[in-house]
């Protein structure tokens, strides 16, 4: 029988709080909220099926997805996975010191920045191989520098950034043609010291 999904999933071991934060691991769990292959996850995320099976186990060791059934795909069985709960929520509790805390949510985001970038950089290589010759294929790139002088402004420039890219992006989301949809990634990190 199939568990409900919980709301909220409080994250209070070390092990899990190191599972959940590697930024594949968290897409994964955001594809499975509903049950899913490790086929499925690959095509969406554009990733390898042998690549998401091996986060899908790491996932389901630390117990934050779980196997809900199976399917026959042609002379194969998929197993189907579902995350544990909707959100998850690093816990006061958790047993590790605040610098560990902050320092797995710091390489996190580092991590994510650059799963991000293989991401456009493969998206990118597609669209080339996808497209006929002398095609133009629409695309664009802005790059700014902006100065952000603490944490306190840090902070609220990234939130007002969200708010207005939300905003941008629902106001010409009237369409829902997957043959129409472009992705849209956006990032703030500070520049490197060359």
């Amino acid at each position: 029988m199939l568990n409900d999904i919980q709301e909220r999933y409080y994250i209070e071991s070390p092990e899990q709080a190191t599972v959940l934060l590697n930024p594949i691991r968290g897409e994964i769990i955001a594809q499975l909220l509903e049950p899913g292959s490790a086929a499925e996850v690959a095509r969406t995320l554009g990733e390898t099926a042998q690549r998401i099976n091996y986060h899908l186990k790491a996932l389901e060791k630390a117990g934050l997805v779980q196997r809900v059934g199976t399917r026959q795909v042609r002379n194969l069985v998929e197993v189907l996975y579902r995350s544990i709960a909707k959100t998850f929520v690093l816990a006061d509790s958790l047993s590790m010191k605040p610098e560990t805390v902050q320092k797995l949510k710091d390489q996190s985001s580092l991590a994510h920045l650059v799963t991000t970038s293989e991401r456009i950089r493969r998206d990118a290589m597609l669209l080339m191989e996808q497209s006929d010759v002398g095609e133009e294929i629409p695309s664009a790139t802005l790059q700014l520098q902006v100065h952000l002088c603490d944490e306190h402004q840090r902070q609220a420039f990234i939130e007002e950034y969200a708010a207005m890219v939300q905003q941008l992006v629902e106001r010409y989301a009237a369409g829902k043609d997957e043959n129409e949809a472009y992705q849209v990634l956006l990032a703030v990190y500070p520049k490197p010291k060359e």
